[in-house]
Order: structure tokens, then C-alpha cells, then sequence
């Protein structure tokens, strides 16, 4: 089939006028600062005070990118107690020319020292100055974006409950869900399940009593068995091994 001729020139004229009346969507970087996504991965930021030199960051990482020293010092003991030994942070550093971005090292932090930034704009022109150590990872906690809020259906954190779950003794307020029963009606209530107890465990121990003493006295009535005596066997009677029978008084036999 033979084709037009100019008929790939009109389809590429009618691209270029379709997209021509459209509204551009350019961002013009770097004034206009792109939107990252809530979970983006830029850098990884310490909060040192955080920090207890568990080495489980340096560990998990499978890169080897992280650098902890540290030293241990005694603090004071207080009143009526001992001096303990802390570890102190010398030096925490990440090379980023070898981090792959993995996220295992804010993962298996057990005290949330390290945290995902959303700031990616720290390239070098040399590779040695993407080793950052903690006063600069310190910086970028700044930039650090607070934690979603929980959504209308899901629990409340558990730190929240534990805060406001009432102390030991005390009468917890009446509501709607888990109404508490009155001072006087609970504690009536924990005396019948105390008599309750008490008087299940008196009449489990009577049972026991008795039954030890019926076993006692059937064994008491009972003389004990005895097997018969066996008797004893003549041991002059027993041939010793390898002898030969007696022969009988008479005449020889022949051959």
C-alpha cells in the first residue's frame, strides 16, 4: 500500500498543535520545590540524645556504611545507691556514597535515634563529603516531618492509654462502655468471691483429709503380703559342672 506523501509530517504538526494548546505543567525546580510523598526516603537524621551505642544499626546495615566510636564514663551514684557505667558517643557517621537507602538501620533501632528526612538535596562534587557525621545528621532531624495523625476508627496509641488508666485502689469514673459498679457494691462483691474461695478450699481440704484417712486405715487392717519361703536345695545333691556320673556296684558289662 503505498503512502501519502507528507501524511507523517500532518500527524507530527497535529501533535505538536494538540500539546501547544495545553496548559504546561513544568515545575520550575529548584524555585519551585517539588511535592515528595509523606514516606520518602532522602536522608537518614540522628537525634543523639536518643542514642545508647547498642550498635545495631552498625551491625544490621549491609552496606557497612555506619561508624560509631565510643567511650564509657561513671556517673555519680545517687543517694543509697552505686556508680553505673554509660556509654558515651564519640563519633556517628553514615557514608552515603555506599548507603542503598534500605531503611534497616531505622528500623531496628530500639530507642528512635534515626529518622527518614525528606531532604535530598545534599550532593557533592567530591564523594569524600557525602560521609556525614552526627553534628551534621543532627541538622537534618530538624527537617524531620511529624507523624501522621492515627485515623477516626483506629485505637489510641497505647502510651495514651496507659497515661490515663486510673492507679491501684482507686474507683474507676462511670461510662458508657465498661460502667464501673460503685465503691460498696465492689467491694461486696470481691467479699462473696473471697467467702466463696475460702469455703471451696475448706471443703477440698476436708476431702483430701478423709480420703488419706480411709487409705490409713484399710492399710492398717491389711497385713501386709508375704511370699512363701522357697525351699532350699541340698547343695551336696547338685553335680559340679564337667564331673561324671557314679558308676553302680556290679558286674562290668562287655563291650
Amino acid at each position: 500500500m503505498a503512502r501519502i506523501p507528507g501524511e507523517g509530517l500532518a500527524k507530527g504538526l497535529a501533535v505538536t498543535m494538540r500539546h501547544m494548546l495545553r496548559k504546561s505543567e513544568t515545575q520550575q525546580y529548584p524555585e519551585v520545590k517539588p511535592d515528595l510523598p509523606p514516606r520518602s526516603r532522602g536522608v537518614i537524621a540522628l537525634v543523639e540524645e536518643n542514642c545508647t551505642v547498642c550498635m545495631l544499626c552498625a551491625r544490621e546495615c549491609p552496606d557497612w556504611c555506619i561508624y560509631i566510636d565510643s567511650h564509657k564514663e561513671t556517673l555519680p551514684a545517687p543517694e543509697g545507691g552505686r556508680p553505673r557505667a554509660r556509654n558515651m558517643l564519640d563519633r556517628f557517621a553514615i557514608d552515603f556514597s555506599l548507603c542503598m537507602y534500605c531503611g534497616i538501620c531505622i528500623e531496628v533501632c530500639p530507642f528512635d535515634a534515626l529518622f527518614w528526612s525528606p531532604e535530598f538535596e545534599y550532593a557533592e562534587y567530591d564523594i569524600r563529603d557525602l560521609l556525614h557525621e552526627k553534628d551534621r545528621l543532627g541538622e537534618w532531624a530538624a527537617t524531620v516531618p511529624p507523624p501522621p495523625p492515627h485515623e477516626v476508627s483506629a485505637e489510641p496509641p497505647k502510651e495514651i492509654a496507659a497515661a490515663s488508666r486510673p492507679a491501684r485502689g482507686t474507683a474507676r469514673p462511670a461510662g458508657r462502655t465498661g460502667e464501673a459498679a460503685p465503691a460498696t457494691e465492689q467491694t461486696a462483691t470481691e467479699q462473696t468471691a473471697t467467702e466463696q474461695t475460702a469455703t471451696e478450699q475448706t471443703a477440698t481440704e476436708q476431702a483430701a483429709t478423709e480420703q488419706a484417712a480411709t487409705e490409713k486405715a484399710v492399710t492398717e487392717k491389711a497385713p501386709p503380703r508375704r511370699e512363701p519361703p522357697r525351699p532350699m536345695r541340698d547343695i551336696r545333691s547338685i553335680r559340679p559342672p564337667g564331673s561324671l556320673p557314679k558308676k553302680k556296684d556290679g558286674p562290668e558289662e562287655d563291650a
